[in-house]
């Protein structure tokens, strides 16, 4: 092959491979940003699935109970305590305490309620540290972001790769809603169920922020539903509650005034 043959010939090369590249379909960060949204929207898609599809989605109200249990510093803060869980879609819950049942919390949307034998009266979540930091978590409810925030318009959702969560292999997809209230997932690569969720929120005295979280653990089916009978819930990454949960029912019907008291604390009884 002459000089002029070679020269040639490395052109007519190089011009081919110019234009079969140019044929390629070229990835751009639009692209790649729809891909990760995909990926993310498919992982929470099947623990939907996971969790029960749509007996999970038409669940409209649940009867819980069991046990539960606070710590503080990671050091329990007493024995036990028997709960009864009412709970109505979307931001509905009485709970009761002890056998009795003489002690009641209840949440109707934003308002939060104590009912005793002295009567009812309307909680202040501004004067009660526990109490605001529990209707954030009800807020950012792993019912309402699989149900709710999923559907609203203009959320976005973020895939994070793989990693290792509470000795299981995860997906982690973060979910933020219009208002840019953002909550992260981890999901079992091989059960599709949740592990743990998270989400950050700003104390409104330090103004420093804190970090939230729950994991789930023990799934048992009920009723066509995948339910996690051991919750924890932590908070800056210390253990501050633990739920244990014996029996659970779906779609039994209470009455809508269960969830909305009339206030007549009376002080003045002992």
């Amino acid at each position: 092959m002459t000089k002029m043959t070679f020269c040639a010939a490395a052109l007519l090369s190089l011009f081919l491979s110019l234009t079969l590249a140019a044929q390629q379909p070229q990835s751009s960060p639009g692209n790649e940003a729809q891909a990760n949204q995909q990926k993310a929207k498919n992982i929470l898609d099947r623990a939907v699935q996971a969790m029960g599809g749509q007996a999970y989605l038409n669940i409209d109200d649940l009867k819980e109970e069991g046990r539960t249990g606070s710590f503080y510093h990671g050091q329990s803060r007493g024995v036990d305590t028997l709960y009864f869980r009412s709970w109505l879609w979307p931001d509905k819950e009485r709970t009761e305490f002890t056998k009795q049942r003489d002690i009641a919390i209840v949440y109707n949307g934003d308002k939060v309620y104590e009912i005793t034998f002295r009567g009812t009266r309307l909680l202040d979540p501004v004067k009660d540290e526990n109490l605001r930091v529990s209707l954030l978590r009800k807020m950012h409810s792993l019912e309402l972001i699989l149900r709710k925030w999923l559907q609203d318009p203009g959320v976005a959702l973020f895939y994070e790769g793989t990693s290792l969560a509470e000795n299981h292999e995860v997906d982690t997809v973060t979910v933020m809603n219009a208002q840019n209230d953002a909550v992260t997932l981890q999901i079992d690569t091989a059960t599709h169920l949740p592990v743990k969720k998270t989400f950050t929120v700003r104390d409104p005295q330090s103004r420093e922020r804190d970090q939230l979280a729950e994991v789930y653990d023990n799934w048992k089916e009920v009723q066509g539903i995948k339910v996690p009978y051991n919750v924890t819930l932590l908070k800056n990454g210390e253990l501050t509650s633990q739920r244990f949960i014996n029996s659970i029912s779906f779609n039994t019907h209470p009455a809508e005034n269960l969830f909305a008291p009339i206030t007549n604390y009376d002080r003045t009884k002992k």
